[in-house]
């Protein structure tokens, strides 16, 4: 068994400091959903990206929660319009995950997708459920904008198991749920 570094801090034992790389090493143990948050830009550009960063924050009113790296395109479309969606992906789509992953600037090219007016881009061959939601809230903290948004729509397009992320790799559940 290996012991966490420690440090000695006011003269206390201490486990030592976190580091981004850590940090990063420790949240791959939290296996989560993969979503693809869309919006669409004011000049009608549709943008998206893969996201895990994502959460519900309650259920009363609606409110569901997710992190974009604040110099992100899709971030500055969605605060534009101040809505968006979000694409909760099944298990056949981890190559869109990894398209809208990999900032390539024509993803949208590589999947069937439909514009509606007032929400971001639904992921119509990719998703199993999306939620169409408002922009409640934000706030920046490092270079992260945290957003809050209230569903004020939700599809369920495909009766499939959703596609996971952890460990740094895709997966999905277990067979004979």
């Amino acid at each position: 068994m290996t012991m966490a570094p420690r440090a000695v801090r006011d003269g206390l034992d201490h486990p030592a400091e976190t580091t981004p790389d850590r940090f990063r090493s420790f949240m791959s143990g939290f296996p989560s959903g993969v979503a693809i948050i869309t919006a669409t830009g004011l000049d009608g550009r549709p943008w998206g990206m893969t996201c895990s960063a994502l959460c519900s924050a309650t259920t009363d009113p609606p409110t569901l929660i997710i992190g974009i790296r604040a110099e992100s395109p899709t971030l500055k479309a969605l605060l534009d319009s101040r809505v968006f969606a979000v694409n909760l992906l099944h298990d056949r789509a981890r190559r869109t995950a990894e398209l809208f992953a990999s900032g390539a600037p024509d993803r949208f090219d590589g999947v069937r997708w439909e514009s509606r007016p007032g929400c971001g881009p639904h992921l119509l061959d990719d998703a199993h459920a999306v939620a169409d939601c408002r922009v409640s809230d934000s706030v920046l903290i490092g270079r992260q904008r945290i957003v809050f948004g209230e569903p004020f729509r939700i599809d369920d397009l495909a009766e499939t198991v959703p596609l996971l992320y952890g460990l740094r790799q895709y997966g999905r559940w277990a067979e004979g749920r």
